[in-house]
Parts: structure tokens; C-alpha cells; sequence
């Protein structure tokens, strides 16, 4: 890429018609997302009589299917296409959520969960992919960061209509009214139109799994195991705090990502991708820290708010790095493979978590959390150059500007 393509880049729109149909899709799945985050712990613990090790099987059970579909349908979406993952995904996960209002014991909603992960393996993949495909190379860390704007308005608005919803008319009300919400999703993935560059399909199959995703998923994987513990297990920490429930601890959280990566959507390009991930897992340790440490409902808060500052810079930091490092024609494969440490991290971060909290009570929960997004700090110091030159093996002259 030369100078004069670099500023034709910097030039070009991010958003466009598509664009925000996609994310139309993504703020109606995570809206399903949101509403289940607060109230399946309670479920876990009321109607289905489990313990904190359960509430942590229940929340990241998805994640294993998730992580092993990932890789295989970010292959299918440089063959086929996104728009079968949108709508496959969307419809699945709306009729598996849906299905929750069944279930009367922890098995069977197990299972649910698990096959709820097929779908969001494919949903997210194929939003993702496409968002990557419109984003200009110059601008791709603003594009995430609008992109996640849809994503956290629905983590944000799911606890603050689930949680009333399932005081006014219980919890089988919730699951019905979440899977409808991913049903929507899906719907919508049919006016979706194929962005794939071109000559995708026509060449030889891509890798399952991709190794320019290896580095930054990995560092990403330390950051989701603090989200998922936070995700887990913060409805019932409030709750021991003598709060009413934790949907403004989730609004909190997402009204801060959303005015950071929405306001400040270009920092991931200004400060650069590496920069942005030291600063993510920086913020995302102290949070967690003082999660652990300040035991009150005002402790809460300020750690949540500075958790959620590293958390609006992690993801479009650590994808931008993974995406420059691949070709577009692979594209599909790096989105599976990345988003494969994110579900992989969330699922062994909730279940370690729950294991923790039962045996060192919720706030050694996060205490270990910070722990592992230190451990996440410490491997960027050795990213860097291999980072590098793997982006100039891709494009030498694109490297040069960054």
C-alpha cells in the first residue's frame, strides 16, 4: 500500500447502508446477549437450585462449542459467504433461547447453552467478516469501534429491560422475548449482500486455522477471562452487596464502551493497535483489582468504570492487528480463528471463575481475573517485532506506514 492509497484510505467512508444494516443485526443478537447476562445466574441459583460452579458451567457453556465451530465457519464464510452465518446463527440462537423456557434442570440447559453456541459461532463470524470486508485499511480500528457501538447498545439495553421483565412476568417471559430478539438478527441477514473481496471463492480452500490470529488472540483470550468473570459473577456480587440486581452495573459498563468507541472511535488507529491493547489490559487488571479489593457498592462502580475503559480499546485494537497481518481473501479464516480465543477464554474464565468463588468467595474471583489480564500485559512487551513481520510479509509498504 503507498502513501497516496494510505490517505485514499483515511478519505474513504465508513459507514455505509450495509454497514449499518449489519449492525442493526448485531445490537438485535447482543440485545439477546444483554438479557441473558443478568438473569441466568439467578436461574442457575433459583428455579434450577444450583451453586456458584454451576452458574459458571451454565454461563460459559457455549463457549465450547462456539470455539470449536469458529475456525471452521470462518472458512465456510470465504467459501460461501456471510450471509448464511448471519441468518443460520440469528435463527438458531433465537430457537435455542427461546427453548430455556423448558428446561427444569441444569442438564438440560446445559445442552441448550452448548447448542447455542453453534449459532453464535456463525452470527458472529459472519458480522464480523463482513465489517472488516467495508472497513477502509486506514480506518479499520474506528470501523470495529463503530461496529461495537451495536454490540454494547444491546449489552447495555438487555439487563435494563430483562431484568424488569423477569420481576413483572418471570423468567420463562425472558427467554421468549430474548430468542425473538435474535430471530430478528437472523431475519435481517437475508438483505444482506455478499462483500466478499473478490476471487475469494474461486480459490483453493483457506486454512481452518489461522496463524495471523494466533498472537492477538492469545492476548485477548487474558482479557475475556476477566469478562467473563465480571459477566458471571457481578449480578451476584451485587446482590451480596445489598443491591437490587446489577442492570446498572451492566448499563454502566456499556454506556462507558459506547461513549468511548464512539466519541474516541479512531484511538485504536491514532495510538495504534499495540498501544491500545497495553493500555486495554492495563485498565482491565486495576479494575478487576479494585473489583476485588473494595468491597462496597461504590467500589464497584469505580472498578467497573475503569474496567470498562480498558475494555473498549482491547477487541478493535487486538482484531486490527490480526486482520493486517492476513490477506482480505482470508479474511473469513483470521475473524474464526480470532474469535475462537474469545470463546475459548470465556468459557474456562467462567467456569474457573465460579470454581474460585465457591472456594474463595467472588472478590477472589476478580482478584484471580486481574491476575491473568497481567500475565495478557506482560505478552504484548514480546508482540511487537513478531507482529511486524508478519505485516510486512503481507504488505512491506503498508507496514511502513504504521
Amino acid at each position: 500500500m503507498t502513501q497516496g492509497k494510505a490517505s485514499s484510505d483515511a478519505r474513504e467512508k465508513v459507514v455505509s447502508p450495509v454497514f449499518l444494516l449489519v449492525t442493526f443485526s448485531t445490537f438485535a443478537y447482543f440485545l439477546t446477549v444483554g438479557a441473558i447476562l443478568p438473569v441466568l445466574p439467578r436461574y442457575v441459583e433459583g428455579p434450577l437450585a444450583s451453586g456458584n460452579v454451576a452458574v459458571g458451567l451454565a454461563t460459559g457453556a457455549f463457549a465450547i462449542t462456539a470455539v470449536l465451530l469458529r475456525p471452521f465457519v470462518g472458512r465456510v464464510s470465504d467459501r460461501r459467504g456471510r450471509r448464511i452465518l448471519i441468518i443460520g446463527g440469528g435463527l438458531g440462537v433465537g430457537l435455542t433461547v427461546a427453548g430455556y423456557a423448558l428446561t427444569d434442570a441444569l442438564v438440560p440447559l446445559i445442552i441448550l447453552r452448548l447448542i447455542t453456541g453453534v449459532g453464535e459461532a456463525a452470527f458472529y463470524v459472519g458480522v464480523a467478516s463482513v465489517v472488516n470486508d467495508l472497513a477502509p485499511d486506514a480506518r479499520r480500528g474506528e470501523a470495529l469501534s463503530y461496529f461495537s457501538l451495536a454490540l454494547f447498545g444491546g449489552l447495555a439495553l438487555g439487563p435494563v429491560f430483562a431484568e424488569p421483565l423477569l420481576e413483572a412476568a418471570g423468567f420463562h417471559s425472558v427467554w421468549l422475548a430474548a430468542g425473538a430478539s435474535a430471530m430478528v438478527a437472523g431475519v435481517v441477514g437475508f438483505v444482506v449482500p455478499d462483500t466478499r473481496p473478490p476471487g475469494v471463492a474461486e480459490g483453493p480452500p483457506g486454512r481452518i486455522v489461522h496463524p495471523a490470529a494466533l498472537r492477538p488472540g492469545s492476548i485477548l483470550a487474558t482479557h475475556i477471562w476477566a469478562l467473563a468473570t465480571f459477566s458471571s459473577f457481578v449480578t451476584l456480587y451485587a446482590l451480596s452487596l445489598g443491591m437490587e440486581g446489577s442492570r446498572y452495573v451492566f448499563a454502566f459498563h456499556s454506556a462507558i464502551v459506547l461513549l468511548i468507541r464512539g466519541f474516541g472511535a479512531r484511538l485504536p488507529d491514532i495510538l495504534g493497535p499495540r498501544r491500545s491493547t497495553r493500555t486495554a489490559l492495563t485498565c482491565t487488571a486495576i479494575g478487576l483489582g479494585i473489583m476485588g479489593i473494595w468491597g462496597t457498592p461504590v467500589g464497584l462502580f469505580v472498578a467497573t468504570g475503569v474496567f470498562s475503559l480498558g475494555h473498549s480499546l482491547a477487541f478493535p485494537a487486538l482484531m486490527t492487528l490480526a486482520i493486517r497481518s492476513a490477506p482480505p481473501t482470508e479474511r473469513g479464516a483470521v475473524v474464526g480463528t480470532f474469535t475462537a480465543f474469545f470463546d475459548a477464554a470465556f468459557g474456562i474464565g467462567a467456569i474457573a471463575a465460579g470454581t474460585l468463588a465457591d472456594a474463595v468467595g467472588y472478590r477472589g474471583s476478580f482478584i484471580g481475573a486481574a491476575l491473568v489480564a497481567l500475565f495478557g500485559l506482560g505478552l504484548t512487551f514480546g508482540y511487537a517485532r513478531g507482529a511486524r513481520k508478519e505485516e510486512e510479509r503481507i504488505d512491506p509498504e503498508a507496514a511502513a506506514t504504521r
